[in-house]
């Protein structure tokens, strides 16, 4: 018997794990619904499968996808770890404690992942262990036999309790040898293994009157796990008839919800004896402690009454046996089997997990916001549970599994209208009556940028009194965003940039417009601006009103004929003012486009950049005027093409161009820089600059270059006559300037080299009528240049227009250093127009300075001949 044991132990071993093995392959193939099979009594920290990994999930992911337990059955017992998504045990499970008789013992958890979204259902079976050992109700087991009992006749000994299942669970009963007894074990259709004492031969009180036999209980597990009971036989006289139950087994149906002290059912046994041998006492023979908690019988009258309240969710079976003993002795026993019957008194119980909240009005129908989940204990019809929403929202509820559902929106959002949402749920099962429960959710909805300012009014109007004064109020605009927060704070500006915009300006914070100067009713009698009203948010939206001014006329002419008294006349002067368009494209003045110094037509001029320069070296200036007025002749410079982008820039609003790093050996020995010039009319008007740039470090060093992108264009012939044509050229003004200079000399040759830059003496003394500051409107401050001659010298010639490549090369660094060769580090000041700061560059007959205050004197002599004489001659600036 054993042996047997030990097989089918082994066996059932087998099939345990072949279920492990299996039960992974089966979770990977179903991913909605992952299986784990773990044996009870692990520690906590004890792995239970890896979740993540069989949901398709990498660590990289958990962050982002935000794994959790949502709900399920003990989730107390288990713990998912947030970096690596494994699923542990958090605290010990007793299966017997848990699941009791019920097999299989399986915990259901469900989990969500976000991003997206989604549920997955998790089953865990626990695995039973051999941790429990048989045992019986009684240590001591007293029979009373009668002498008279004929062999064959059984005691029932009840049965050998072991919490296990399965091979774990009791299997065998063994007793102590014994010629007058052995054992009798019958095995009931649940499976239950009872025993009972066979008489094997007859009984002779007077030879042995009593007897004591050990009943030992075994289980099937591996080692094997025993309990034993004493069994004590006392041997009485002669009782004809033993009591006879009405039934060998009772079948009692109970409701859960009986009230203590009611009668649950009744045995009743007969005997045929007389007297004391007929009187039957009752008694629970084989019964759980659990069950004696909540039954008791009457030993007279054999009623069962319930004395503790009784959980079909708790328990659903008892099985308990009755004896029956007359007054001789003999006994005789049924099986009552206890079943309880479910009641709805379970109310339904919701969870609710928000998942966004607050929701963003700009939220799309279908998005998740909550998960419910619901639980009803009762079972069948008691325990279906279906959930609703009150009242008419702008959501719905989806069914996700049979205990979970989602809280979707069904409709779009609007903060404006409603902020903020209370949403009752209610769960209501299926009994009968029908139990409910409710849970609330207020849901806040987030303000979204979707409205644009409104202004109380499209168009206002005001009347204001010529002659006010500067700074007074005009009128006050409002407007209203219908959003919160910074998406509905309101900021005002004047839109567009009108002449009459600057006749008021507006206070950004409260809509307020004042006046900017004093209105003339005979100049300006009415003018319109746009206001634009600006919200805070992202991205911002606006709205633009029109005010328009009106301005009363006051009697502040005296000249002027009115209604007045007394009444006067006068003639009045109409002057006609003509508002300036962006009609006019800038014109560039420096570098000149089409001509031949560069060494073909359109080439521009070339500016020689040492290798050694630094960042922000001066390479040149563009400079260019526009025709028109205001705005429309504001410019500015941008650098549109470069051999290297990343060498050269342009100042917006002066021109310069510098170096953007330090020069390398990398870079190319000749760069072509465009440079786009804009006004800031509308639409803007633009024109272009070629600048040629060779990388040497004197001019000698260049020449080859200029010699092989000559060489390299189809060009040559040409080019050797152009620059036989500019020999000739700047031989002929070297000698018109000696002329020029001898003959000033000669009219004063005794009057010291003062020079005169104040604007009251506008003329020089000398016979000539030439002015000292030439000044024209042609060049729009601060790029302005101012020259300075000097009357009279005490050299007789121009060294500079000396022959040579190294005079020439210090007149190019003399230049650079007069017209404004300042490095980054110290610009120009736009301030300083009205004084003229002037570094003299030697020159044989004179000095030629150059001021930044003085833009007007772009064609003085000084820079005529830098710009057409040396540029003319050498082809290089």
């Amino acid at each position: 018997m054993e042996v047997r044991a030990a097989a089918r132990g082994r066996e059932a071993a087998g099939r345990v794990v072949l279920l492990a093995v299996l039960l992974p392959l089966c979770c990977r193939a179903a991913p909605e619904r992952l299986r784990y099979a773990i044996p009870e009594e692990l520690g906590r920290g004890s792995l239970v499968g890896p979740l993540a990994r069989d949901l398709g999930l990498s660590p990289a992911e958990l962050p982002a996808r935000q794994l959790r337990i949502v709900s399920g059955d003990e989730k107390r017992f288990f713990v998912l770890e947030e970096e690596s998504g494994n699923l542990r045990v958090n605290e010990r499970i007793d299966r017997e404690g848990v699941c009791g008789d019920v097999t299989p013992c399986v915990f259901g958890l469900e989990t969500v992942v976000e991003n997206p979204f989604n549920i997955y259902h998790v089953s865990i079976t626990i695995q039973d262990i051999n941790d429990n050992a048989p045992r019986f109700d009684k240590e001591v087991v007293a029979i009373e036999i009668i002498e008279s009992t004929p062999p064959g006749t059984r005691f029932p000994l009840g049965s050998g309790r072991d919490p296990d299942i399965g091979v774990n669970s009791l299997q065998n009963y063994q007793l102590t040898p014994n010629p007058l007894f052995s054992l009798v074990v019958k095995e009931s259709s649940d499976g239950r293994k009872h025993v009972e004492l066979l008489l094997e031969k007859n009984l002779d009180r007077e030879k042995q009157k009593s007897h004591n036999l050990i009943l030992t209980a075994v289980d099937g597990g591996d080692p094997v796990r025993s309990g034993t009971a004493q069994i004590k036989i006392d041997v009485t006289d002669a009782n004809d008839n033993a009591p006879v139950f009405a039934k060998e087994i009772y079948e009692v149906r109970v409701p859960e919800n009986l009230p203590e002290g009611s009668l649950a059912f009744q045995v009743k046994a007969t005997d045929g004896d007389e007297g004391t041998n007929a009187e039957i006492t009752y008694s629970f023979n084989d019964i759980t402690s659990s069950a004696r908690q909540l039954f008791s019988l009457d030993p007279k009258t054999g009623d069962v009454k319930i004395i503790g309240p009784l959980d079909y969710e708790d328990v659903k079976y008892y099985e308990v046996t009755v004896e029956g003993k007359d007054g001789g002795g003999l006994s005789a026993h049924t099986k009552v089997h206890i079943g309880v019957t479910d009641v709805n008194d379970n109310a339904p119980s919701l969870t609710l997990l928000p998942i966004l909240n607050p929701v963003p009005e700009d939220s799309v129908p279908s998005t998740v916001v909550a998960v419910i989940n619901v639980r009803d204990r009762d079972s069948g019809v008691n325990g279906e549970v279906t959930c609703n929403l009150e009242g008419d929202l702008p959501f719905k509820l989806e069914a996700s599994s049979e205990s979970t559902y989602k809280l979707v929106i069904e409709n779009s959002l609007d903060r404006e209208e409603v902020s903020a949402y209370n949403i009752t749920i209610t769960a209501t099962d299926g009994g009968s009556p029908a139990l409910s429960s409710r849970a609330d959710l207020v849901l806040e909805v987030s303000d979204v940028n979707d409205n644009a300012p409104v202004f109380e009014e499209a168009a206002y109007s005001a009347y204001v009194p010529e002659n006010n004064a500067a700074g007074e109020p005009v009128l006050r605009v409002s407007a209203r965003d219908a959003d919160a927060g910074a998406n509905g704070r309101v900021s005002y500006a004047l839109a567009g940039g009108g002449a009459d915009a600057a006749f008021v300006s507006v206070r950004a914070e409260t809509g307020e417009l004042y006046a900017q100067r004093s209105f003339d009713y005979e100049r300006c009698r009415e003018f319109a601006v746009e206001v634009r009203a600006r919200d805070g948010g992202t991205p911002a939206r606006s709205a633009t009103a029109t005010v328009r001014v009106f301005v009363l006329d006051r009697n502040d002419n005296v000249r002027a004929r009115d209604g007045g008294t007394p009444a006067r006349s006068a003639t009045a002067t109409v002057r006609v003012f003509v508002l300036d368009r962006n009609d006019n494209a800038p014109r560039v003045l420096w570098p000149a486009a089409g001509g031949a110094e560069g060494g073909g037509a359109g080439a521009g001029p070339f500016e020689v950049v040492p290798r050694s320069a630094e960042a922000g070296y001066l390479v040149a200036k563009v400079v260019a005027v526009d025709a028109d007025a205001g705005q429309n002749a504001w410019l500015s410079y941008e650098l549109a093409k470069a051999t290297e982008p990343g060498l050269f820039r342009v100042g917006l609003h002066s021109g310069e161009v510098r170096t953007a790093r330090a020069v390398s050996e990398r870079d190319a020995a000749k760069q072509r820089l465009v440079a786009v010039v804009k006004d800031h009319g509308q639409p803007a008007l633009s024109a272009t600059a070629t600048l040629h740039v060779v990388l040497a470090e004197s001019v000698r060093d260049a020449l080859p270059e200029l010699s092989e992108q000559n060489a390299e264009s189809e060009l040559a012939s040409d080019l050797n006559l152009i620059l036989v044509v500019a020999l000739a050229l700047v031989s002929l003004l070297f000698v018109f300037t000696v002329i020029l200079v001898v003959f000033f000399k000669c009219r004063r040759p005794r009057s010291p080299p003062i020079f005169l830059t104040s604007d009251k003496e506008l003329y020089s003394s000398l016979g000539p009528k030439a002015p000292f500051n030439y000044c024209s409107s042609t060049l729009p401050l601060p790029y302005a240049y101012e020259v300075c001659l000097a009357s009279e010298s005490s050299q007789k010639d121009f060294t500079f227009l000396k022959p040579g490549a190294a005079a020439l090369s210090d007149l190019l660094l003399a230049g650079e250093a007069g017209a404004g060769g300042h490095s980054e580090k110290d610009p120009p000041d736009p301030d300083s127009s009205a004084q003229v700061s002037c570094s003299p560059m030697p020159l044989s007959e004179g000095f030629c300075c150059f001021s930044p205050s003085s833009l007007e004197l772009s064609y003085s002599v000084c820079e005529f001949l830098r710009l057409g004489v040396l540029g003319r001659g050498t082809g290089l600036q």
